[in-house]
């Protein structure tokens, strides 16, 4: 069955970045990432739509991971944890889903650091290696993403990658229980930007 062979612990791509390691989330991976969400809910609250009330449980988790396999069998979605290098830490996770093909050949980026590794470059060193990968692998020409206006740590963080701000949009997505107004930004595969 391709969920199981999926959370296998061999199966699936592996990004490497600067100083990270990209690679999909697998069963064995829940005690850390949910130990990680939990100490950092409280910075990561602000950024994110409300969580469920079973989000850090087993079985939630398990839900997750046959979600993101179906999505990445279709190749809709390719969702990562971030790990450190060398020490293989569980950093956070980046994602990128709504990937559509076509004329658009673009993909929308999400993702979250841990708040004790906040701040030391670890999301910027994921963004650069998922939009390398999006353009090299995936071959898509677009990646897209957004922020609320007062997250300046992610609006940085898409700037120094090569994110232009192309406007903004109201009431977007709904932000820890209310519609929030997010910052528009894209990336093109034009050369320009992503090596920076």
């Amino acid at each position: 069955m391709a969920l199981l062979d999926w959370i296998s612990e061999a199966n699936g791509p592996v990004v490497r970045g600067q100083g990270v390691l990209l690679r999909p989330p697998r069963a064995g991976d829940h005690e850390i990432w949910a130990a990680l969400r939990l100490e950092s809910r409280a910075y990561l609250q602000p950024w994110e739509p409300t969580w469920p009330e079973d989000d850090l449980t087993r079985a939630a988790f398990k839900r997750r991971l046959a979600i993101y396999s179906r999505e990445m069998e279709a190749g809709n979605a390719w969702p990562f944890f971030v790990f450190r290098e060398p020490d293989q830490a569980l950093l956070g996770a980046i994602t990128l889903s709504n990937v559509r093909r076509g004329v658009a050949e673009t993909g929308t980026l999400g993702y979250w650091i841990g708040r004790r590794f906040a701040g030391r470059g670890h999301a910027t060193a994921a963004v650069r290696a998922m939009v390398r990968y999006a353009f090299d692998e995936l071959r898509l020409h677009r990646v897209e993403a957004a922020c609320v206006p007062a997250n300046v740590a992610s609006r940085r963080v898409l700037e120094k990658v090569g994110f232009e701000l192309e406007g903004q949009a109201r009431a977007y997505l709904k932000i820890n229980g209310a519609w929030a107004d997010h910052l528009l930004f894209g990336c093109v595969d034009d050369g320009a930007g992503r090596d920076g």
